[in-house]
């Protein structure tokens, strides 16, 4: 068994590499840049190595630093997580002569596995079902358009040695094909240095439904059932989940069947995914073949009892594989949510900054089932424009789908992060939906259900209910506080003594009565009676353990248990429960009628101005002043998390400014672009 393991990776998943090597008592070796650190890797780590600026070309894809650093520590394997230099054949090549063990499959298969033009030739071979495409390399945009022509619309246009959704594109006409292709091709080179694009058909409504496989270096090989990771965003996973609520018995068998001939075709030997599309009609079709871990392999690991970092790393040492075909049944189920530092509200536009507040919720039991947490990140670290912008995996399992469902959203509700915006709203509005929960989803679930973006969900009674019961509690407590009930620094509530206040929540009002409870409950838990004849005929029972200066508040209203976020404002309290936010005042009635009589605010008017939506790199400008442009035509792209982003006009009119140049840095807000 190896003595000492190099991480060629970063962030959550080298944190999870590390939590296996210790607890199989092997020593660690973390590789950093200089935006890494102090990163939690780092500091868990027996030992780090700097490697250069935060430039992922200049740092964590240069090999030659990564394997000096290996000689330098002694380490005798490389573990490379995903991304990076994960699929690079090259990398294991160049470990091999230096003497050093790669903790993955062997460079072959990566090789013909990596290039998705030749992987579907060989899948074809081995009898794997494939999507019709072309076969060959496109060269240019003129190409592209005949090739997509011939197959048919709609295209996939994406990247040979892509992957995590970077380089892809959907096109339904001509246009769409030239804009795609330059775009995919500039993301392909940018992320991989390899440009390289192919074209097949899209299938329409289709499932993302993926093949865990486990080889060793004895010609076994094995797969682990199915994940289901149709819920995306720009091709890019967000909710992935084990097994599938989709397939059936045969069609589960017949797909790792397919999964398992392809791998033995290529001598596979380590953990890998082979990803199908499927269609309504349950045909599916070939993919990829992911040659490395994958982002969404805990729901595996949950429903199967097994460690795939540990099992990579015993079959890289050359051990057999100690589980067989029979032993991997499905138990219970799991689902991933991938937490982001990026704003749903602002279409979903990366968020960087530092996270002034984190705080996970404990692992181990949560609701109606247990809750697993991957992250990389800790209070007051910086989530940094070069690299991607997960924060990290929350896991929710279960006996049954829903009781997984359920583990996984009750965590994200006390999942607390402050300093930048995360998904976690738009994650929780996913999980909520009752085609998400009756399992009604493919991968064009996101555009279908949130076609003009996220911009938060209609309150349920509920949660109007138990929004306004916390408020009134918080602005009693302040006001309890405020007059000096106690000399204490946090004085507790007097008891017995009624509040009337007017709650105003989401355009409506409601009446509440407030008597802050007396008698003891468990420590740290107070309680009052509440009544709100708007939203419920008979009086509530509210018990909580918040305490002043908490983000989330947890408690039970007539023993139904709920956690919402709630923060102090100039002017009341901003709230938020899943996907539903609003900022709520509480005053007296009399107060109410004054608010009711204030005329709205008129929203600026920004239609003339085009602000950078985030902080990255301006890679083109394609307008100048005085040009006439219309609306929905690109004005510039700007890269931030190796992705590209493309802003575009609102409405017709003529360029009066430009503000900016290719290869410049803007920040947030900054403004790029003026109009007449």
């Amino acid at each position: 068994m190896f003595k000492k393991i190099l991480i060629a990776n970063r962030g959550e998943i080298a944190v999870r590499i590390i939590k296996t090597c210790k607890r199989m008592g092997i020593s660690t070796v973390a590789v950093y840049s200089e935006a890494d650190a102090d990163t939690m890797a780092v500091r868990m780590a027996d030992e780090a190595v700097f490697i250069g600026p935060p430039a992922p070309g200049q740092s964590y894809l240069d090999m030659d630093k990564i394997i000096a650093a290996c000689v330098e520590t002694g380490a005798d394997a490389v573990h490379p997580g995903f991304g990076f230099l994960s699929e690079n054949a090259g990398f294991p090549r160049a470990l091999a002569e230096k003497g050093i063990a790669w903790i993955g499959p062997n460079p072959d298969a990566i090789a013909a596995m990596g290039d998705k033009l030749e992987s579907k030739k060989l899948a074809a071979k081995a009898g794997v079902s494939t999507v019709p495409g072309f076969k060959g390399e496109i060269v240019d945009d003129q190409q592209a358009v005949e090739v997509a022509s011939d197959i048919g619309y709609p295209v996939m246009i994406k990247a040979s040695a892509g992957g995590g959704g970077k380089g892809m594109r959907i096109a339904r006409s001509e246009g769409e094909v030239r804009e795609g292709f330059k775009g995919a091709r500039n993301e392909a080179k940018s992320s991989f240095g390899d440009d390289r694009i192919l074209i097949e058909k899209f299938i329409e409504s289709p499932r993302h439904i993926e093949i865990q496989v486990l080889g060793d270096k004895h010609g076994n090989v094995i797969h682990l059932n199915e994940r289901e990771c149709s819920i995306q965003r720009r091709n890019q996973k967000v909710l992935e989940e084990a097994p599938s609520p989709f397939l059936d018995a045969a069609t589960r068998r017949k797909m790792g069947e397919q999964a398992v001939a392809l791998s033995k075709a290529v001598d596979y030997d380590s953990a890998g995914t082979v990803e199908f599309i499927v269609a309504p009609d349950k045909s599916f079709y070939f993919l990829e073949m992911n040659t490395r871990l994958q982002v969404e392999h805990p729901v595996t690991e949950l429903t199967h009892d097994i460690d795939l970092v540990e099992q990579m790393i015993r079959v890289a040492a050359g051990e057999t594989l100690s589980v067989t075909q029979a032993d991997m049944r499905i138990k219970g189920w799991a689902v991933e949510a991938r937490l982001y530092a990026e704003d749903p509200y602002r279409g979903f536009l990366p968020s960087i900054g530092r996270l002034k507040r984190y705080a996970e919720p404990a692992e181990g039991e949560a609701g109606p089932g247990r809750l697993r947490i991957d992250s990389g990140v800790r209070e007051g670290d910086e989530i940094s424009l070069f690299y991607d912008p997960m924060i990290a995996k929350v896991i929710g399992y279960g006996k049954t789908r829903e009781a997984a469902i359920d583990a996984l959203a009750v965590s994200l509700d006390r999942l607390h992060v402050d300093g930048l915006q995360s998904n976690a709203p738009f994650l929780s509005a996913v999980l909520d939906e009752p085609d998400f929960r009756a399992g009604r989803i493919h991968t064009g679930y996101i555009e279908q259900h949130f076609p003009e973006g996220f911009a938060g969900t209609a309150p349920r009674e509920e949660q109007l209910r138990w929004m306004t019961a916390a408020a009134a509690y918080v602005h009693t407590v302040f006001t309890e506080r405020a007059a000096g009930v106690s000399g204490r620094l946090t004085p507790p509530p007097e008891p017995g003594r009624a509040h009337e206040w007017s709650v105003l929540l989401d355009g409506q009002r409601f009446d509440v009565e407030i008597v802050l409870g007396e008698g003891a409950l468990a420590p740290g838990e107070t309680r009052a009676d509440i009544w709100i004849p708007a939203l419920s005929a008979d009086r509530l029972s509210l018990k909580t353990s918040w305490l002043p200066g908490q983000a989330v508040f947890d408690a039970q209203l007539d023993g139904a248990a709920f956690a919402l976020f709630l923060t102090e404002q100039r002017e009341g309290y901003a709230l938020r429960h899943r996907g539903f936010a609003a900022t709520v005042i509480v005053c007296a009635p009399r107060v109410a009628e004054l608010y009711a009589r204030l005329p709205e605010k008129e929203p600026a008017d920004t239609a003339r101005q085009v602000l950078s939506p985030m902080p990255g790199l301006v890679v083109s400008v394609a307008v100048e002043p005085g040009q006439e442009v219309k609306a929905g035509e690109a004005l510039l792209v700007v890269e931030a998390m190796k992705m590209e982003n493309v802003l575009r006009a609102e409405r017709d009119g003529v360029v009066k400014a430009v503000h900016c140049t290719p290869g410049a840095g803007v920040a947030a807000d900054e403004l790029l672009v003026e109009f007449e």
